[in-house]
């Protein structure tokens, strides 16, 4: 079965994983998803991510983070912008996720960042995906 949007499912099997706390799961390795798991792993979402070999393009292991007693820290995990749908947004555009407490992935210029980032720099771009 041919899987037309790689970042898609990984965030589905990222909310699968969290909905039964399982400790990591294992999505398919390209680079904007690394590009993602770096934004969720600086923002505190994962605890890390390693690359797994499997003789094609490989694997990537991630490592989910729950909070001291267990609780969900990844309430909402939806994709944005889709391969049909391309969302775009100026610097002055980017959402605000629950008043600044979750925080949106953006696909600049510059690399793939969080909004908080991307309004410092000064840059918009595509918007990938929301997380709170």
């Amino acid at each position: 079965m041919a899987l037309h949007d790689l970042t898609a499912d990984m965030l589905t099997r990222i909310r699968n994983a969290v909905a039964i706390r399982r400790k990591s799961v294992n999505c398919l390795n390209n680079r904007l998803n690394r590009g993602v798991l770096d934004v969720l792993r600086d923002e505190g979402y994962i605890i890390k991510y390693e690359t797994i070999p499997d003789g094609r393009q490989g694997l990537l292991r991630v490592e989910l983070k729950y909070g001291p007693r267990g609780e969900v820290l990844i309430n909402h995990i939806d994709r944005v912008s889709s391969p049909g749908c391309r969302v775009y947004r100026r610097t002055d555009e980017l959402p605000r996720l629950l008043e600044g407490l979750g925080i949106t992935v953006v696909s600049t210029s510059n690399g793939v960042m969080s909004d908080r980032k991307a309004r410092e720099m000064r840059v918009g771009g595509e918007v990938i995906c929301a997380v709170s």
